[in-house]
């Protein structure tokens, strides 16, 4: 038999209950009350899933909230972006400028033996034309003789002496050297500028330098006819006497004793040039003050 709807239903063969009554139907009590659970379950978790998708949306939103701030700069081409002064944290101040520096021209030797205000190194006859020999190419001058006099006149003709006199020489230095049988005084006369020795290169077209024998070179250019040179370089005047020791004439022909001259005469050069040189190097090479 039944009741009516929900109400308890009892089956067939059912014992009694308490007090003689009808028996409940334990297992469809046991099954209703288990879809009350599952139905309480599901709802509990499609709460869960609602409030998660909540959850997730919102930290979604935080996100894109975040980034879209940055996202007007950084996703611009570069011709877009803000120049480097409106970044924040870029120095305005402007760079730094370095002034360009040259370091100066080497000294000019020439400019040391131009006056003897600043040709200062030591003058000696052994300084000026040192060594035993003086080699020119192939060609090996054995030296003489030397000698220095302040009386530059006493050791000259009479018309180059005057020469010498007449724009202050204030020293002649002569060394000789011996070379086949043909031998030259070298005298380099000294003054106090440039502009005197240049005086005397353009008065200097007669008279020569007195020869010097000695030490294994015998007298020679006392008769005959030898050739003489002259040229002028700084503060110094430098002449050349050449000669055979035989006695033999020099001729505009002897080729042997031009170039025995020309050789001597270009040593005498390279000596004063490379006084100048030394003194350069040596002031280029001084501490700077």
């Amino acid at each position: 038999m039944s009741f009516g709807q929900g109400g308890p239903q009892w089956g067939p063969g059912g014992t009694g209950g308490p007090g003689g009554g009808p028996t409940p139907d334990w297992a469809a009590l046991a099954e209703a009350s288990e879809a009350r659970t599952r139905r309480r379950k599901w709802l509990l978790i499609g709460g869960g899933a609602f409030a998660t998708i909540g959850i997730a949306a919102a930290v979604a939103i935080t996100v894109v909230s975040a980034n879209s701030d940055d996202s007007s700069a950084s996703n611009k081409p570069a011709s877009e972006l803000p120049a480097t002064a409106d970044i924040p944290g870029a120095s305005t101040d402007p760079e730094p400028s370095f002034k360009e520096t040259t370091p100066p021209p080497p000294p000019d030797p020439k400019d040391f033996i131009a006056s003897a205000k600043k040709d200062k190194a030591p003058l000696t006859p052994e300084g000026l034309f040192p060594g035993k020999t003086y080699t020119a190419g192939e060609s090996v001058y054995k030296k003489g003789a030397t000698d220095s006099t302040e009386k530059c006149s006493s050791r000259t003709q009479s018309a180059l002496g005057a020469v010498l006199a007449r724009n202050d020489c204030t020293r002649l230095i002569r060394a000789s050297y011996l070379k086949d049988g043909i031998a030259v005084t070298v005298g380099v006369a000294v003054f106090d500028t440039s502009a005197d020795a240049a005086k005397v290169k353009a008065q200097a077209d007669k008279g020569l330098v007195q020869s010097l024998p000695g030490k294994g070179i015998a007298d020679f250019c006392r008769t005959g006819v030898c050739r003489g040179t002259y040229n002028a370089y700084g503060r110094y005047a430098y002449f050349t006497t050449t000669g055979y020791t035989s006695g033999k004439n020099v001729t505009e022909k002897d080729t042997k004793a031009y170039a025995v001259g020309d050789d001597l005469a270009r040593f005498a050069f390279q000596r004063i040039n490379q006084r100048g040189e030394a003194q350069a190097s040596a002031a280029a090479n001084a501490p700077q003050q």
